[in-house]
């Protein structure tokens, strides 16, 4: 066997602008990658580089000329499955997780026969769902409103409200009529700040959540304020997830970081991190520090959410999970997932259907 691959570049546009505290999102690129043996060329394993602006440590306005470079070695090697294994977990690939990842996903796929089957388990298999929150995005009250009224009919029993893009006493206002209709028995509410506040309007930002009985915070300060965040996880009366805070982190530094800030969760975003086996090197960690986890999609389209989804099945973690982002997008890969009732799921169809990608060898 020698493997070679290819590219080719898909920008998904969102069904509506989709507001962050760093801005709002209309379009995001992703790269798609194919690995398949020279000599069987019809069979072939997909991956996904998904970089976002403002967060990942690779991202590129275009990441065409990088990947470039990466496809054209990787070609020349010609590399086994094992040697093409070897080579993504050194050299060029760890300064490029969305990258790493992208080949790393690739190789699964290929490995369990180019069928976007990395994790044969009962998700693959269609048999099997994972709990997700529902994701409220930042806007106007009118639009937040419109969209908390969705999720509950939907029939979501996690919320996850992005706070920090309009003024925080409309933000609680709106949290408060949620927890008004919904105990924390019938619903369970999620923030993500996304690093908006301060440190000192963290503080009262929590005291403020604290009296809602929300499960937990995202990321309140912006990312490598080590000290600052170690004093609120140390206080808080809302438990602290770490999100951005681990992107680009790296070696000794990971370690460091759990042990100086100790929160009391944290979020895996395996693009932003460079991939499952970067992943799962986190997740030992944490469990040595008895530090709980959910696992969240970056905005990838439906081949890289595929991927994350049978991988997180396969590490059995029951915290409901970040992953219904599939349909933000009106040109999304179409795919056999389906969220349903606050579960992501397989039809157990075989409609995959990669028409929308053209790659370019």
């Amino acid at each position: 066997m020698s493997l070679k691959a290819a590219f080719c570049k898909h920008t998904l546009n969102f069904k509506f602008d989709a507001g962050t505290s760093r801005g709002v999102l209309k379009t995001k690129d992703s790269y798609f990658i194919k690995i398949y043996d020279e000599l069987n060329p019809e069979t072939f394993g997909l991956g996904e580089a998904s970089p976002l602006r403002g967060l990942s440590v690779d991202f590129k306005e275009d990441l065409n000329p990088f990947l470039d470079l990466f496809i054209s070695r990787f070609n020349k090697s010609e590399l086994t499955m094992e040697e093409a294994n070897e080579s993504i977990e050194s050299g060029l690939f760890l300064s490029w997780p969305s990258i790493r990842f992208a080949f790393e996903m690739a190789l699964l796929d290929l490995k369990g026969g180019g069928r976007r089957i990395l994790y044969n388990n009962e998700f693959a298999k269609a048999k099997g769902e994972i709990e997700i929150n529902g994701l409220i995005w930042m806007g106007d009250e009118a639009f937040m409103s419109k969209q908390i009224v969705e999720k509950l009919k939907e029939g979501f029993k996690t919320i996850k409200m992005k706070i920090g893009a309009i003024d925080f006493d409309t933000e609680y206002k709106l949290l408060k009529t949620i927890r008004s209709q919904f105990n924390a028995e019938e619903l369970t509410l999620r923030v993500d700040a996304n690093g908006a506040f301060s440190a000192d309007e963290a503080r009262g930002v929590l005291a403020d959540l604290s009296k809602l009985n929300i499960h937990s915070i995202e990321q309140p300060i912006k990312a490598n304020q080590w000290d600052e965040m170690a004093k609120l996880c140390e206080s808080t009366p809302v438990p602290i997830a770490l999100d951005e805070e681990l992107i680009g982190i790296v070696g000794n530094a990971q370690p460091e970081l759990l042990d100086h800030v100790k929160p009391q969760f944290v979020i895996f975003k395996p693009t932003l991190l460079g991939g499952f086996k970067a992943t799962d090197q986190w997740m030992a960690l944490a469990k040595a520090r008895n530090i709980d986890w959910w696992l969240t999609s970056a905005l990838e389209a439906n081949i890289g959410l595929n991927a994350i989804c049978q991988y997180t099945f396969f590490k059995g973690n029951t915290l409901p999970q970040g992953l219904g982002t599939g349909s933000l997008f009106d040109n999304n890969i179409p795919s056999p997932l389906l969220v349903e009732q606050g579960y992501i799921h397989a039809n157990g169809g075989e409609n995959w259907n990669l028409s929308l990608l053209n790659f370019e060898n």
